[in-house]
């Protein structure tokens, strides 16, 4: 072989050694791209995970007769999202739907009728549509033995009984009233109180002898009181429905938390509180 051909064949071999060591290179270099873009990604898919965690507080408006349940689902959202806090707001619907409506600030609103709801939803402060999420019914709570003997809501009317209601405007009146007037029946309390808590207390504190109040406080109340049932309730039952707030700060942590009271847990904490199924 001459010199010629031997500087040609090596001349060809370090071309082909050079062509390999680039295919090498740019080889590592995508694989080095490659790793760097699944690593951005995996880092952008860890910051989106943190940031749907939820925090800060979520101020719930809801009726006085949800007072026991709601703060028992309370502790049980800041459980599951810690970070969270639960801040509630109870009194009469009423009274609730007007401070919202005036400009209270609150993310959530449960109402004990579909009526108080309204003067949210016509004043444009509610999110999305109310939803249902339990129904309540009326029963007569007496002094603890019932030494009344108290047995129909006709005998509420008895003279010298020392009888409260809720006031008309206010859900469980409303709903005492439709009662009364199924039964055709005109009483005459010794007080009108702004909710339930407040007609219940009057019972607890021997002020008065009976109410008419929601099965769930009677049940609330343990051995404080004693109930009766009366079956014109049936035809004054209260549906419970549920909204986010148009001018919520914290919009997340208010969609979980209706979620929660709607959710399986949340319907055996209300059930077992005496709630009815929506």
């Amino acid at each position: 072989m001459t010199r010629t051909a031997r500087r040609t064949g090596r001349s060809m071999q370090v071309a082909a050694l050079g062509v390999t060591s680039l295919l090498a290179l740019s080889a590592c270099s995508s694989s080095d791209r490659s790793s760097s873009a699944k690593s951005d990604s995996s880092t952008s898919a860890s910051s989106s995970s943190a940031s749907d965690k939820l925090s800060g507080t979520v101020t719930v408006f809801a009726a006085a007769s949800l007072k026991e349940s709601f703060t028992a689902l309370g502790k049980e959202f800041e459980k599951e999202h810690p970070g969270t806090k639960v801040t509630f707001s109870f009194g009469g619907s009423d009274s609730l739907a007007a401070s919202i409506t005036g400009g209270a600030p609150a993310d959530v609103f449960a109402s004990a009728s579909p009526k108080t709801m309204k003067i949210v939803t016509d004043a444009g402060d509610a999110s999305g549509t109310p939803a249902t999420f339990v129904r309540n019914q009326l029963e007569i709570a007496t002094l603890p033995g019932n030494p009344d003997k108290v047995s129909t809501l006709e005998d509420l009317t008895k003279s010298g009984l020392k009888v409260v209601l809720c006031d008309k405007t206010v859900p469980c009146g409303a709903a005492a009233q439709k009662a009364l007037d199924a039964a055709e029946l005109k009483l005459t309390p010794v007080s009108y109180e702004q909710d339930v808590k407040a007609a219940l207390t009057k019972v607890e504190l021997k002020e008065a002898d009976a109410a008419v109040v929601y099965k769930t406080d009677v049940h609330a109340a343990g051995d404080k009181v004693e109930g009766v049932e009366f079956p014109e309730s049936a035809q004054a039952v209260n549906d419970y429905p549920i909204v986010q707030l148009e001018d919520a700060k914290n919009t997340g942590a208010a969609t979980a938390f209706i979620a929660l009271v709607q959710s399986a847990e949340g319907q055996k904490v209300l059930t077992e509180a005496g709630f009815l199924q929506p």
